[in-house]
């Protein structure tokens, strides 16, 4: 089987709870560390799945590697490989798929309730789970591509989930871990300060129950990357 490539942007904002997923089901995968420099491939023919991460970045930021990786989700798309993004990589998979990403009116950061879409599409990804709370860290928010189904909204994020065909874009994190979670409140802690929204928590507010909330994400996040994989060729 061909590796599931995780394109990483931002060193903090890795695979976490995926790979572990990955692993526990013995599929490869290669990480590619855009925020080493690592050249974004040319075609997605090598992998049997694209993954990408978060980041701190806008998808409409002047970079160099933006271009190339909007092409290659467009090119796995129309090839039928597996797409799914975290975050920054959910707004990368709506602006190729011709969705608009732009800043939302507040941030949301900290633990949130997410509501599932009542419709088909997200009966076959979640059943019938009504809703869960999700981990937020963004700034900006994006418009579901014409042709994909919404999978889940939010009080401060109408669209946090989206899925065409087989590919699932999440403007939400599924993926976190307990250690990342403390991590990303440290390094932080002066945006959360910067931010007097509702929809923002404090530090200690975020890492309140932070066992017990991870491993309920963990099941989540489980059950939407079990569909994923099965697209997998």
């Amino acid at each position: 089987m061909k590796p599931v490539a995780i394109f990483r942007h931002f060193p903090t904002e890795g695979p976490g709870f995926f790979t572990t997923f990955l692993d526990s089901h013995c599929i490869p995968w290669e990480l590619v560390r855009i925020d080493a420099n690592a050249t974004v491939p040319s075609s997605s023919d090598d992998f049997s799945g694209l993954v990408f991460m978060g980041g701190p970045m806008s998808v409409n930021d002047d970079l160099a590697w933006i271009a190339p990786e909007l092409a290659l989700i467009r090119q796995a798309v129309t090839n039928n490989r597996p797409v799914l993004g975290h975050c920054l990589g959910g707004q990368l998979m709506a602006k190729a798929l011709g969705g608009v990403v732009s800043r939302s009116p507040v941030k949301e950061i900290g633990w949130g309730e997410v509501r599932v879409a009542d419709n088909p599409i997200a009966g076959a990804w979640l059943g019938d789970t009504p809703g869960f709370e999700a981990f937020h860290w963004h700034g900006e928010v994006f418009t579901i591509p014409e042709g994909a189904d919404l999978l889940l909204s939010s009080p401060y994020c109408k669209n946090q989930a989206f899925v065409l065909d087989k590919h699932l874009a999440l403007q939400c994190h599924v993926e976190m871990t307990e250690e990342m979670v403390k991590i990303w409140c440290q390094a932080g802690d002066e945006e959360i300060a910067g931010s007097s929204a509702p929809s923002v928590q404090s530090p200690e507010a975020i890492q309140e129950n932070l066992t017990q909330r991870v491993t309920r994400l963990n099941s989540i996040a489980r059950r939407l990357y079990e569909k994923w994989i099965t697209a997998l060729p």
